[in-house]
């Protein structure tokens, strides 16, 4: 059975690593899954990344109805996909409802402070700095889902393997 499951948030929320680990976990179980990221899918589809006007809200949206798309494509050939993406836009949590097979939204909500003392890629120090623009939930206005399928909260006494294996069962249930 197809299906896409959507892990959303601002950068450092987590989504990469509990894409990774929740792919880990579904292949473990023989299941037919790819993983895509927002981060290399960025430079398929937007291959002059550099374009200050690509990081804009516009250009933000326009790529995540790609991303939408290709979802899509992968699944109607009876595909698992999980993606990690901040693409934080109502018009694409409804879309994604509408046109998704089996579309479960998952929505990790870390905190800016926390998100600020991980930063893996140094975006929200270089912001500070005024070395760039266009950071989501900073000066990007985004969208946070309306009714995800699954709400994260941070939690930083929560391991990784315990997430998973949550999310695991509430996949089970659908």
């Amino acid at each position: 059975m197809s299906q896409v499951i959507w892990i959303t948030g601002l950068s450092g929320a987590g989504k990469t690593t509990l894409a990774t680990e929740l792919v880990n976990s579904l292949r473990s179980q023989d299941q037919h899954v790819i993983q895509l990221d927002g981060d290399e899918l960025r430079e398929v589809f937007d291959p002059f990344k550099d374009n200050p006007q690509s990081h804009n809200r516009k250009g933000r949206l326009a790529l995540a109805m790609q991303y939408a798309q290709l979802c899509r494509v992968l699944a109607n050939q009876n595909l698992t996909v999980v993606i990690a993406t901040i693409s934080l836009f109502k018009e694409i949590h409804s879309w994604n409802r509408t046109n998704l097979p089996n579309y479960f939204e998952i929505f990790l909500d870390v905190p800016l402070d926390e998100l600020r003392r991980r930063d893996p890629k140094i975006i929200y120090h270089r912001f500070d700095r005024g070395e760039i623009k266009n950071v989501a939930g900073l000066d990007v206005e985004i969208d946070e889902p309306l009714s995800p399928d699954w709400l994260e909260v941070f939690d930083k006494h929560k391991p990784i393997s315990k997430l998973v294996n949550e999310l695991l069962n509430e996949l089970g249930k659908k």
